[in-house]
């Protein structure tokens, strides 16, 4: 049997460097790690979106640092080949780096995760660095940050007047000369995300920022249609699979109060002879 080729950081980096785009993807659990993993995508996110799309959070910010491994570890057992990413909840790094930095360990100790992702530019720099510096992999992420979303007056395209385009890309300067391999550029218009991408030597992954970015990410629900609390406007469905899947339970349900569900061909039979033996023995 060929063992399977796990994706390292030194091929998403030769992947960038060759000009080919990287692709991203979540997932939240042992199925969809299996179905991400055998479509070739080369990194996948457990995201803190989980909160909202699997445990059904109104934010990403209730989400807990349990709740994170939890999914986390079943994510791992699925994928053999994609590189892992955790995504660090809210509160597990922004108050102090060494907390940031146990809290890190436990994406890879625990989970087996590659490499963990957190949000904001400077204003986390530390706990970055603190991260770096035991040698876990970082995955910056810039532009609209979903947990502290409030500070930035809600769920807003970020990058449109000129002191946050330049605060993003020397952001993204720092993120870059502190040691992270890759950055997230979340809904930043697309000539801003060109041009961080531009003045980067890592790449930049992109959702919502434009097709510039040296790769992309979405939401395994938001792709599939398993999710129509809210479907931003650049997310592109690749199929409504919520309705074929409600379609289908009703059904079930319809078969089972009609008594055409089982059939003979769905149970177990009994030997006739053990069958009478039964019957006498009762």
């Amino acid at each position: 049997m060929n063992k399977i080729k796990k994706v390292s950081l030194l091929d998403i980096e030769k992947k960038y460097k060759d000009r080919k785009s990287i692709t991203m993807m979540t997932a939240y659990d042992y199925p969809g790690a299996i179905q991400v993993d055998e479509s070739g995508v080369d990194i996948i996110l457990v995201g803190d979106s989980l909160a909202m799309t699997v445990l059904g959070h109104p934010t990403t910010v209730s989400v807990t640092m349990e709740e994170m491994l939890h999914h986390c570890k079943a994510v791992s057992r699925g994928a053999q080949r994609a590189f892992l990413v955790g995504d660090m909840p809210f509160l597990s790094y922004q108050a102090d780096p060494a907390e940031a930095v146990r809290n890190a360990g436990r994406f890879l100790k625990e989970a087996n995760m590659d490499a963990v992702k957190l949000e904001g530019g400077r204003n986390v720099l530390s706990s970055i660095q603190a991260i770096l510096n035991v040698g876990i992999p970082v995955m910056g992420h810039l532009g609209l940050t979903p947990q502290t979303a409030t500070k930035l007056g809600g769920y807003r395209v970020q990058g449109k007047i000129v002191a946050n385009a330049v605060r993003l890309l020397e952001d993204a300067l720092a993120l870059q000369e502190a040691g992270c391999f890759a950055i997230v550029l979340e809904a930043i218009t697309a000539p801003v995300a060109k041009v961080i991408t531009e003045r980067l030597d890592i790449p930049t992954i992109g959702i919502g920022s434009g097709v510039d970015c040296g790769g992309q990410v979405l939401v395994y629900h938001d792709i599939l249609g398993l999710y129509d609390q809210f479907v931003p406007k650049f997310v592109k469905q690749y199929a409504n699979l919520q309705d074929t899947i409600i379609d289908a339970i009703r059904e079930y349900r319809e078969d089972v109060e009609q008594r055409t569900f089982p059939t003979d061909s769905h149970a177990f039979d009994m030997d006739d002879d053990e069958y009478e033996r039964f019957l006498k023995a009762i």
